[in-house]
């Protein structure tokens, strides 16, 4: 992998911000994607870009911004969660996350995720406000912010953690294996979530990190039925591990049910799955928002 550490000034206050980039075949976004993360001058910021052994231009793409990066490399991998493990076993940043070659950060958002974590050291990971980009690139979709808990998010609600808006401590990916799980072509970011969730709770930061930009070619939007499969089969496994399980699968086979009638559908997941998170006993962490030129827990 070639490396190029010239990205300006380690200030101690910015903590280390390792940032990977997989790619595929992206030229049409992929400059979009690479300037939404440059054009903030973090001024502690470790990018690496993965690619897979594009044929469309991709690779000129990356050597035009070679000097601001810290390395990339163009060869066959297997997929996107190979190259993100690729990536990150190139970094050395105390904060991680990745952004794929069709999305974006907003901006200042890297700003954001240093100085959250600079802030509190008990937080060991975020996810923002769910946002979303169309395909020409246009931020059309601000979600309203959502609170995170472990046996809310395996009972099906809230399961869409945002992966562009979400950062972690190095410390937090070590201890709950230090990789994605590569087997498998989708879904691997909800397995990642499912282990973190072992370990910490997921702190929602009133702010927009990333965006999804919708698009023809995601893999996701191409076939959720089989994204779904592959988050039913991961949340099975992690079951299998809680001495909730029998309850959780209970209520999970009861919920399937009600949702496949089309009109109890809506206010099943309005009443019952929108209420779940905010049940007594549930530990959700609280928010954290900007107040007064500072941010705070609330």
């Amino acid at each position: 992998m070639s490396t190029n550490a010239n990205i300006g000034s380690n200030p101690p206050a910015w903590p280390r911000i390792s940032l990977v980039t997989p790619v595929w075949n992206s030229a049409r976004y992929l400059d979009a994607t690479i300037r939404s993360v440059l054009n903030q001058a973090y001024p502690n910021l470790e990018y690496i870009i993965v690619d897979g052994g594009s044929t469309d231009g991709s690779v000129d793409i990356i050597q035009r911004y070679e000097s601001y990066l810290q390395g990339w490399v163009s060869e066959p991998d297997h997929g996107m969660y190979d190259a993100i493990n690729k990536g990150f076993a190139h970094a050395s940043g105390e904060l991680m996350g990745w952004i794929s070659a069709t999305d974006m950060l907003h901006a200042g958002s890297l700003f954001v995720v240093g100085s959250v974590f600079a802030k509190f050291p008990e937080v060991e990971w975020i996810t923002g406000r769910p946002t979303g980009f169309s395909d020409d690139g246009m931020a059309v979709e601000i979600l309203k912010l959502r609170r995170w808990s472990r046996i809310p998010f395996l009972a099906g609600a809230n399961r869409y953690i945002q992966q562009e808006s979400t950062f972690w401590r190095r410390s937090l990916w070590e201890g709950a294996g230090g990789r994605v799980d590569d087997s498998r072509r989708n879904g691997s970011d909800f397995e990642l979530w499912a282990r973190f969730f072992r370990h910490a709770k997921l702190y929602s930061v009133d702010a927009l990190i990333g965006g999804f930009r919708s698009h023809p070619d995601s893999l996701g939007l191409q076939n959720l039925a089989e994204c779904h499969r592959v988050h039913e089969e991961i949340i099975q496994q992690e079951l299998a591990t809680m001495p909730q399980a029998p309850v959780l699968r209970s209520f999970r086979a009861l919920s399937s049910r009600v949702m496949s009638i089309p009109s109890l559908e809506k206010p099943w997941r309005q009443l019952v799955l929108g209420t779940l998170p905010k049940l007594p006993g549930i530990q959700r962490a609280p928010v954290i928002r900007y107040r007064k030129n500072s941010w705070v827990i609330e």
